[in-house]
């Protein structure tokens, strides 16, 4: 029996049609949508992170971020690293030219810690307001666990932009479960409370489920946000296909998962969310993303990219529908084992 007869014969029926509630980040009160938008691809092909995308006119830019925010959207990811602030300065030159309120268009960014101190937490401070136009950062976050400072320093920083009122929530992304705790830790003493830790998480990467980092986040009330959540285009299921126009170039050529043999390992992972697309008339993409908001009740959130408008229709109407405990079961049953191989 196919995985996909194996799903067919336990599948449960249909839902309500369903509508997308907002929820809390952690142990805050920002109320966001369940997807946000990551902005890496604004980067405008600037630094050695941003060239990693190619440059994106500020009209294409401006036309995804309005279109985010009528699919229902209403937050986005950016970070210093991201074309050493193109980014940023690019997702506010399209907030302010959409004349968008600040609480209906939440920012979150990074600091980036390699070969820095926690000191240059506040001395950097001003380039992001600077680069974000001004605009507020409700949510700022230390980009990666490579700091020449401790947990306990970066986060005695942090808690210190908040008592000046100069950003609103603390989070940390890449942080190891053990590193999580020291960070919430540390907040506490000031009153404050470590909110979110964003990692790699998708239905091919189910790491953070055995690491401990998942489990923490859930005992802790601190929410996940996952990047790369359709696994650099994998789940998307167009590698997979015979359309010769899709070519697999840059960095991906080189992943293993992007090899012909892993490709072939993943195949019954897309076979199914092609069927499960099929019947709720979505992209596999938006079933890949589906399953990420909602295998994990409210806790996980996940920050798709997009470099092209039919990219925000696939995240937006990610939040339209949603499966049910039974296909989230067996989504994940078979991702767990695709993902041991691949």
């Amino acid at each position: 029996m196919s995985e996909i007869e194996q799903w067919n014969a336990h599948a449960d029926q249909p839902e309500q049609p369903f509508v997308m509630q907002r929820r809390l980040l952690g142990n805050s009160d920002l109320l966001l949508s369940p997807i946000g938008l990551g902005c890496w691809q604004f980067s405008q092909g600037v630094g050695l992170i941003g060239r990693y995308w190619p440059k994106l006119d500020d009209q294409s830019i401006t036309d995804m971020v309005q279109a985010s925010l009528q699919g229902g959207i209403n937050w986005f990811d950016t970070a210093e690293i991201y074309g050493n602030g193109a980014s940023e300065s690019a997702l506010a030159k399209a907030l302010i030219e959409l004349d968008v309120n600040e609480d209906d268009a939440l920012i979150a960014t990074k600091w980036w810690p390699l070969f820095r101190t926690a000191a240059n937490i506040a001395k950097t401070f001003e380039q992001r307001q600077v680069a974000l136009a001004g605009r507020r950062i409700d949510l700022y976050q230390i980009h990666q666990p490579f700091s020449w400072s401790s947990v306990k320093k970066q986060m005695n920083e942090m808690a210190k932009l908040v008592e000046r009122g100069l950003i609103r929530y603390v989070g940390v992304s890449n942080f190891s479960a053990k590193a999580m705790r020291e960070a919430d830790h540390v907040l506490r003493e000031h009153g404050l409370r470590l909110v979110s830790n964003q990692v790699k998480y998708s239905l091919l990467d189910r790491k953070i489920e055995d690491n401990g980092v998942l489990q923490t986040a859930l005992e802790l009330g601190i929410s996940i946000i996952a990047y790369s959540p359709l696994e650099q285009g994998i789940l998307s299921g167009k590698f997979h296909g015979e359309d010769e126009s899709v070519s697999i170039s840059g960095p991906r050529k080189w992943m293993k998962k992007f090899r012909s043999k892993g490709l072939e390992r993943s195949l019954p992972l897309i076979d199914l969310l092609n069927h499960l697309s099929q019947k709720y008339e979505v992209t596999p993409s938006q079933i890949a993303l589906n399953w990420l908001i909602h295998a994990n009740g409210d806790a996980v959130f996940a920050i798709p990219g997009a470099s092209k408008i039919e990219h925000v229709a696939d995240n937006t109407g990610t939040m339209k529908f949603q499966l049910t405990p039974g296909e989230l079961q067996s989504l994940g049953d078979l991702s767990s084992r695709v993902a041991r191989n691949t």
